[in-house]
């Protein structure tokens, strides 16, 4: 039988743990080698993939020089799903506020009255809003069910970006040494021409 392929979501998952196991900094060319071969991602869906993480902020995205850059951390991945959590929630004490003001509607509508349009409307409005409960309850539950090792993994965050943002930053350091030893660029000219800010230093 032919092997079903992955899902979008399961791309997508996938691709972020690309980012959360290594906490690394990508090119586009790294996923592209790196996705098909570890996570089984088809190299044709890779870019449309990453694309679709960034849009959603789930992936941070920079250009330096020519290249662009991609990374993630576990803890802004925690954060959003805090922040999509505390939506649903909202969402559903309201319609479950909505759906209770519309139910004693209803039931003191039956009193010494026939159906009436007004009923009906209320009662198919009543039935679309159990719907919706449903369906955000649903959502909620999924959103507490995260990966709880983001949520142990937050607590060393801090110390990862850190470590990776000062790792770039000493490569930046090295790569700038060198264009001004083997070119004679001055320092200002190599800021300028790659968008290296001008206060660009180590993490303390």
């Amino acid at each position: 039988s032919k092997k079903k392929g992955l899902s979008f979501e399961e791309k997508r998952a996938r691709m972020m743990e690309i980012f959360f196991e290594t906490k690394d900094v990508f090119q586009l060319k790294d996923i592209e080698k790196i996705a098909p071969k570890e996570k089984g991602i088809t190299s044709m869906s890779v870019k449309e993939t990453l694309q679709s993480l960034v849009d959603d902020g789930m992936v941070d995205t920079d250009r330096i020089g020519t290249s662009n850059y991609f990374w993630a951390f576990p803890s802004k991945a925690l954060h959003a799903r805090k922040r999509k959590l505390e939506e649903l929630e909202t969402q559903f004490a309201e319609s479950s506020q909505k759906k209770e003001a519309l139910q004693k509607s209803i039931e003191k509508s039956k009193i010494g009255r026939e159906d009436t349009a007004e009923r009906a409307a209320l009662t198919e409005e009543l039935a679309a809003l159990r719907q919706k409960k449903e369906q955000l309850k649903a959502e909620i539950d999924k959103y507490r069910e995260c990966d709880p090792d983001v949520i142990e993994e937050m607590r060393q965050t801090n110390k990862v970006a850190k470590e990776a943002a000062n790792r770039w930053t000493d490569n930046i350091f090295s790569i700038k040494s060198w264009a001004k030893r083997k070119f004679g660029f001055e320092e200002s000219r190599i800021d300028k021409g790659f968008g290296i800010p001008e206060d660009l230093d180590y993490i303390d």
